[in-house]
């Protein structure tokens, strides 16, 4: 029988906070007039593209290495990434002085393998519709001695993530309600830790792309559910399944989790570009998406909108925003 897993807690947050103080962005929360007269409420935006890298992994991803022992620094790091992991991966390890191998999907955006390469990690591709990720990750790192590092099941990772929700709350107060992107659950299960800490009464909503709602799924069934990878604009979800600790704590302190169509996700991206001036990628127009078009009732509320990234190519955003 297996033990229990032990699970992060907000103390892990604070503490994720700390050591990322001096090396992460603490990144603006912006407002906009015509965003609060389309929901009836007053939005605060957390700009997570605005953070290192252009994602908020990098908090997570340097969370995780600055606990590594002298020799796991020695031998490195090992990851797999549709793309920001892979970044935030390859840029903590160069910070940190430690070699990284990243694992990265073929059809991976070109921004975004450039990006990890040109960060100093070598990056190693595969088919993601054909090839497990994870069993080529764990293969390599035991042939090579690296220590493997997932995008989101993993304590020190999802506890980083955490921190941006954190400095949400520390600068705007309690909300009423919080949207929050999701992949693998690492923000989501994060920023619920924060939630609960900082904002007991917050509701805390999981927004995933539609043609991939395992998260929606699993939430309803109390299990967790394995899709095929889902077909979405939103590369950075387009994740198969929730890990075992972030399904375990969004299970125990979600209120819901909702979806966003593709054609929803472009009409967030059009006004972040044309209203806010902003550039935001498909995965990091989720979480407005789903406060805009999921029905939750937001009139006279406070709500926060995590912004999870801004990497995407120009090429495509300008195709989808043309579409």
């Amino acid at each position: 029988m297996s033990s229990p897993l032990q699970l992060p807690t907000y103390d892990d947050v604070a503490a994720a906070a700390r050591r990322l103080s001096g090396h992460a962005h603490r990144t603006p929360v912006l407002r906009s007039r015509t965003a609060d007269a389309l929901l009836g409420a007053q939005l605060y935006f957390k700009c997570e593209n605005f953070q290192r890298m252009g994602a908020f992994k990098f908090r997570g991803a340097f969370n995780a290495l600055s606990e590594f022992t002298p020799a796991q620094r020695k031998t490195g790091v090992l990851a797999f990434s549709s793309g920001n992991h892979a970044q935030a991966i390859a840029l903590s390890a160069r910070i940190l002085d430690m070699p990284a191998a990243i694992l990265m999907p073929l059809d991976a955006p070109a921004a975004k393998l450039a990006a990890t390469r040109g960060y100093g990690a070598q990056v190693i591709t595969y088919d993601r519709f054909a090839e497990d990720r994870q069993a080529i990750g764990e293969r390599l790192a035991a042939e090579r001695g690296m220590t493997l590092i997932p995008p989101y099941d993993h304590p020190d990772v999802l506890a980083g993530q955490g921190t941006a929700a954190k400095e949400l709350f520390d600068d705007v107060g309690e909300l009423d309600h919080l949207f929050v992107c999701l992949g693998g659950g690492g923000l989501l299960s994060g920023s619920a830790l924060a939630a609960r800490a900082l904002a007991p009464r917050c509701k805390i909503y999981g927004v995933e792309p539609e043609a991939g709602n395992d998260g929606q799924q699993s939430f309803r069934s109390g299990e967790i559910v394995h899709i095929d990878t889902p077909k979405t604009i939103a590369d950075g979800a387009q994740t198969q399944f929730l890990g075992q600790y972030t399904f375990a704590i969004i299970r125990r302190d979600v209120d819901d989790i909702l979806t966003a169509t593709d054609d929803q996700l472009i009409v967030a991206m059009r006004f972040f570009a044309e209203r806010m001036k902003m550039l935001v990628e498909p995965t990091g127009c989720l979480g407005f998406a789903g406060a805009r078009h999921c029905g939750v009732p937001l009139q006279g509320a406070r709500v926060g909108v995590i912004i999870s990234g801004g990497n995407v190519d120009m090429a495509r955003f300008a195709q989808l925003l043309g579409s």
